[in-house]
């Protein structure tokens, strides 16, 4: 490829999503970096969402513009299942996998309510993690395993797990900054 040829524009890169319950509560964070190929674009990117009349907190990890076509399909499916987060996941799970134009979209959700937390992935995954600690993007294996040692030797809460964790893995991942935001329920 020459200098004067089309190249098309490296892929946004993923981000690092946790999620955590504990003691009836749930939070999920993110970070705030967005990358284009090696280059940062953007430090403060929300990709924690409140969904379904605030009762449902979402996040994602991939490609943005995928991410927020997910999360309005999500958010029409939360309205149809009147607010059932299971079947919602169920049927976005579904319908990710089997429809042409979704299969295409590269991000995956973590999802939570009052009573629990799933991970929705394009294969049709829907995950129910069995010690309430989800984490998806590049910096996810970071913050599970903070996550997971600040829950057997701190007191924090749910949301301080989340914090802590992130800013950890924000010191071991490139593509994740110490620009938190984490939103709580419960």
């Amino acid at each position: 490829m020459n200098d004067h040829e089309y190249r098309p524009a490296a892929p946004f890169h993923a981000t690092t999503i946790l999620g955590v319950r504990k003691d009836g509560k749930t939070a999920i964070g993110g970070d705030g970096q967005v990358t284009l190929g090696d280059t940062i674009v953007k430090e403060k990117a929300r990709k924690i969402r409140r969904l379904h009349k605030d009762t449902v907190l979402a996040g994602f990890a991939g490609s943005t513009s995928d991410a927020f076509a997910l999360f309005e399909k999500f958010e029409q499916t939360l309205e149809q299942t009147r607010g059932n987060l299971t079947r919602a996941a169920v049927e976005l799970g579904k319908e990710w996998r089997t429809d042409k134009y979704l299969r295409r979209l590269e991000a995956m959700l973590v999802v939570a309510d009052r009573t629990g937390i799933l991970l929705i992935s394009g294969s049709g995954d829907i995950i129910e993690p069995d010690d309430g600690l989800v984490a998806i993007g590049s910096g996810g294996p970071y913050a599970l395993a903070a996550a997971r040692a600040l829950l057997k030797h701190t007191d924090l809460d749910a949301a301080g797990v989340v914090r802590e964790s992130l800013l950890i893995a924000s010191r071991i991942c490139i593509y994740t900054n110490d620009s938190i935001l984490v939103e709580e329920m419960g």
